[in-house]
């Protein structure tokens, strides 16, 4: 009976372990779920934006795959030093690593580890509960922040920053932090993008979401966009890139509300020189002016704005982190593989595979997983002769548990579910996330 474990239960994750047990001519298939958090469905829990109830919604998809008699969910299990892969392969016929890309690129310009520079990943960890979490007092004495980016992480950034809090209750954010954003003083937004309004990798969905905040003004310069080649004359552009630069010259076209609590201001052509020290603090953005070099990149033109901010939130993209025991390629952050297939000094490793970004790097949507995913389970499918040739010599859960690992099974995670719907009629709201380990563990495991 081929037992495989699936490292990782965010989409692609999923996605995998949903592939393998639907599939014909493998009968008594089981598939292990594995993941270093006591909840599953990563990103869609921890990632998507808590006023993103539609996308959020995935998590009913996911659930049905979870709750397959074949497939197990076994959370709180960390592959690393003491369940190496070699290890964890041998209590497994496969194993097929899902684990995104955990790590944050980085600027590269001085100032960028001030007190008030964060990555947008430490800013989204903290209003969606994740428990690894900081509060790092993100908006405490904030007026302006900018968010640097234009894709749909520093749109969800913004727009959390410029909600009040009657918009954010009947979400699941924690409290803590439903508490702290409802007495935000942000009164001014900034996205800023070194390239044009035809290059933003940002969804028009969600851009339009940015029109629709109660008591905010959008702010765009007519001039910025028209620095754009494709401004003027739009129709060559793919359709969802021309959907953003009408969305924007509109919002340039439209007067000034001279009523608005709150301002965002879309800003492009503009690419961060240095964060500015305000005496131990960040005090705002240094930008140098850009122009497009006519091959979809900017050459800087030597003039320079500051913008002043007491937040700076950086968003410019994910990379993979290595896992001790796998190979890695560090230039494109990536585990090296061939359709899946981890690749071992060029050669493929019979039993490793790896779906998601961690083998395909941080593109796409939630979507995109899906053939990902199926890419990487037909490999795996076609090595299930010589895989099982392997005898287990027990259920892998009983290995895990040798190994020292206590894991948080589906009944342990549905008690999580309940503890947070109690924890949000205690406080007259809907459920809400219980923001730290102890929190989860105790709930998890009824103490």
């Amino acid at each position: 009976m081929p037992h495989i474990a699936v490292v990782g239960s965010g989409p692609s994750g999923v996605y995998t372990a949903q592939g393998l047990v639907q599939q014909a001519g493998v009968p008594d298939l089981r598939v292990d779920v594995l993941d270093r958090l006591p909840c599953p469905y990563g990103l869609v829990r921890y990632g998507v934006a808590p006023d993103h109830e539609k996308i959020k919604s995935l998590q009913g998809n996911l659930r049905t795959v979870l709750e397959d008699e074949r497939v197990r969910f076994l959370g709180g299990v960390e592959v690393g030093p003491a369940l190496p892969p070699a290890k964890l392969l041998d209590l497994y016929h496969a194993v097929v690593y899902c684990v995104g890309a955990a790590a944050d690129r980085h600027l590269g310009v001085p100032g960028e580890d001030l007190p008030g520079s964060w990555s947008a990943t430490d800013f989204v960890a903290w209003y969606s509960a994740h428990p690894d979490a900081s509060d790092h007092g993100f908006v405490h004495g904030v007026r302006a922040a900018v968010a640097i980016g234009v894709g749909n992480v520093a749109v969800d950034v913004t727009r959390i920053l410029a909600r009040g809090a009657a918009e954010l209750a009947p979400t699941d954010m924690p409290e803590a932090a439903l508490r702290t954003l409802a007495v935000s003083e942000v009164r001014d937004v900034y996205m800023v993008g070194r390239r044009g309004p035809s290059q933003a990798r940002f969804t028009t969905k969600e851009l339009r979401e940015l029109g629709g905040l109660p008591d905010t003004e959008i702010v765009v310069d007519a001039r910025e966009l028209a620095l754009d080649p494709a401004y003027t004359d739009p129709s060559a552009l793919p359709a969802a890139n021309r959907r953003n630069v009408e969305v924007l010259r509109a919002w340039a076209a439209a007067p000034p509300r001279a009523d608005a609590r709150r301002r965002i201001h879309l800003r492009f052509f503009l690419r961060p020189a240095e964060i500015v020290d305000g005496g131990g603090r960040v005090a705002g953005v240094q930008f140098e002016r850009t122009r497009p070099d006519g091959q979809g990149g900017v050459l800087g033109t030597g003039m320079y704005e500051e913008i002043p901010a007491q937040l700076v939130l950086r968003s410019v993209g994910y990379r993979g982190v290595p896992l001790e025991g796998l190979p890695f390629d560090e230039a494109l952050g990536t585990v090296p593989h061939a359709a899946g297939r981890v690749l071992r000094d060029g050669r493929a490793s019979l039993g490793e595979y790896v779906a998601g970004w961690i083998k395909r790097g941080p593109t796409g949507v939630i979507g995109t997983n899906r053939p990902c995913a199926k890419e990487t389970v037909t490999s795996l499918l076609a090595d299930a002769p010589a895989l099982v040739r392997k005898d287990l010599a027990q259920d892998p859960l009983a290995g895990l548990l040798d190994a020292g690992v206590r894991p948080v099974e589906w009944g342990g995670w549905r008690a999580i579910e309940r503890a947070e719907a109690e924890l949000g009629r205690s406080l007259g709201r809907g459920s809400v996330k219980i923001p730290d380990w102890a929190g989860l563990l105790g709930a998890a495991r009824g103490s």
